[in-house]
């Protein structure tokens, strides 16, 4: 068994499951749940089901982590986003659902686990967005709650850098994960509204449109690759900064 244990929200697929598997391969015991999962348990791997967005679900997640006996590493994952046509659109319920995902479950996961990141010097990586950056009207809720998940990772590491944990963010830009790729995704509505097929968004639409510098769109595993640095050795003297993975969408800091 693995002397490092991490913690990973929204595990199961997309960006979330390529940072289970490369910090598996890095040599971490990995804890890892969401709404969809399945209930599994190996001596490197534990995976509940639980919502992240409910108060309960955070509790069962950090409980079977705690069990474990130690936290070397938190990456607060998990997220939630839809396509909205106007800002006039968006319910009241929509915005408080968004920001319980989005928000509220790294608060209360990062909350329940400082403790023992604290006992091992633990390092948290918030996986953000560019949109927290450059909002669009299409996610306006998505890019409020990630702007203030991106200024909680600030607050965080000024707070608990000199207790030794370091806190830092990544900010992806478009991936290829199934809210893109798979059936009713990202793709299917904007190849619906174009004519364009789904392959045809994936590899010319999205990099045209968004103004990628590298000209395709990202995958799950270079996210999971920068995630898995900030967490290691190499990036010790690094905390409070956020790390934007977009292939050269935002040309300025």
């Amino acid at each position: 068994m693995s002397d490092k244990v991490a913690v990973v929200s929204g595990g199961t697929k997309g960006i979330g499951a390529a940072v289970v598997e490369r910090l598996r391969k890095d040599g971490y015991a990995v804890v890892t749940g969401s709404r969809s999962a399945v209930p599994e348990q190996r001596d490197d791997l534990t995976v509940v089901r639980a919502d992240l967005s409910t108060a309960e679900g955070v509790q069962a997640l950090a409980e079977a982590a705690l069990v474990r006996g130690r936290v070397d590493a938190l990456v607060n994952n998990v997220g939630r986003f839809g396509a909205r046509s106007s800002f006039l659109d968006v319910t009241d319920e929509q915005w408080e659902q968004g920001f319980a995902a989005n928000v509220l479950s790294a608060v209360r996961l990062t909350r329940a686990l400082l403790p023992a990141l604290l006992e091992r010097g633990g390092a948290i990586v918030n996986v953000s967005s560019i949109n927290a950056r450059l909002p669009f009207p299409m996610v306006v809720d998505y890019s409020a709650h990630k702007a203030a998940l991106t200024n909680l990772t600030t607050t965080l590491s000024e707070e608990f850098a000199p207790r030794g944990v370091r806190v830092n963010a990544v900010s992806p830009g478009p991936v290829r994960t199934p809210s893109w790729t798979g059936d009713g995704g990202m793709a299917d509505g904007m190849a619906a509204a174009s004519g364009a097929t789904r392959e045809q968004i994936l590899d010319e639409g999205v990099p045209a449109s968004m103004n990628i510098a590298l000209g395709r769109m990202g995958e799950a595993e270079e996210v999971a690759a920068a995630v898995a640095f900030l967490l290691g050795p190499e990036a010790r003297w690094i905390t409070g900064t956020d790390l934007v993975i977009d292939g050269g969408i935002i040309k300025t800091a």
